[in-house]
């Protein structure tokens, strides 16, 4: 696996497979499920802690040991995750109308300008320049909450609007969103991932994969996909290229997140239950 940034593959873990487990877990079995994927007890502690004084996670004792899970705001940037990579909105349908947001933020406050403009291009929106961001979606609830969260609501403008010329829709697309760069990737995931769908279809069933490698590589699977939904706004397939490869990924990327879920879900089942999760011993 190639270098990531520790708090990724902390984020990785927790999202695809510690999202919806009830209980926080042990800083013990963390580091045995980090460590096949590169990283060692210290960098696994160093990160956790990083990431709980960022609000990420929190972490409690019980007597010598650490456990640790999704701070609020932690859970709730995953849970919107995975509804962006399970449930992408190209089939929700399009009116032909667009939502405008205009923004004139102090200079002071060009920290606030920055959040905005980076939950803005998690929301899909494209920008059109001087502060006027695009979405074909209604998003004036999500709008508000980011504005109200940031205390941005009296430099933040929005509105609902109709394009005025027959060539607008394509003319706005392709300045707002570089569809063919985010082709191009999307094509390449599945060059790369079709030839490891048929390796685990045969491997799985000739049980030539044990449950480790599959945990590894539906580690991996799942971290570069995570990226598409900060570089695809999911427009609405009136407004996609016809050789679009984003649903073609998502099926082989649903394929093979299969295939693995149940083996790599009994290794992480079988790590849990090696490492105590009760009081009574040192973290």
């Amino acid at each position: 696996m190639a270098a990531r940034r520790p708090q990724d593959l902390v984020f990785t873990l927790y999202g695809d497979y510690l999202l919806h487990r009830p209980d926080p877990v042990w800083v013990g079995s963390l580091i045995a499920l980090l460590g096949p994927l590169g990283l060692s007890e210290g960098a696994v502690r160093t990160v956790l802690s990083r990431m709980t004084k960022k609000g990420w996670l929190s972490a409690e004792r019980d007597g010598m040991r650490s456990y640790y899970d999704l701070a609020p705001r932690g859970r709730r940037l995953l849970e919107e995750g995975e509804a962006r990579i399970y449930h992408p909105s190209w089939d929700q349908p399009w009116d032909g109308r667009w939502f405008l947001l205009a923004y004139s933020i102090p200079e002071e406050s060009r920290h606030l300008r920055h959040r905005l403009r980076d939950r803005l291009s998690w929301l899909g929106f494209g920008s059109l320049g001087n502060g006027l961001w695009i979405s074909p979606y209604d998003l004036e609830a999500e709008v508000s909450e980011i504005a109200e969260s940031l205390g941005i609501e009296d430099h933040v403008e929005w509105f609902r609007t109709e394009s005025g010329r027959p060539d607008e829709p394509p003319r706005l697309v392709a300045k707002c969103w570089d569809l063919p760069g985010i082709n191009a990737r999307y094509e390449d995931f599945i060059s790369r991932y079709a030839p490891v769908f048929e390796r685990c279809r045969d491997g799985l069933s000739a049980r030539a994969i044990d449950a480790e490698e599959c945990f590894v590589l539906r580690f991996e699977l799942i971290h570069e996909y995570r990226e598409f939904p900060f570089l695809d706004p999911y427009l609405p397939r009136a407004l996609l290229p016809h050789n679009w490869a984003g649903e073609c990924t998502a099926h082989l990327f649903n394929g093979l997140h299969d295939l693995l879920m149940d083996p790599a879900d009994q290794y992480v089942d079988t790590v849990l239950a090696e490492f105590p999760q009760t009081a009574g011993s040192a973290a």
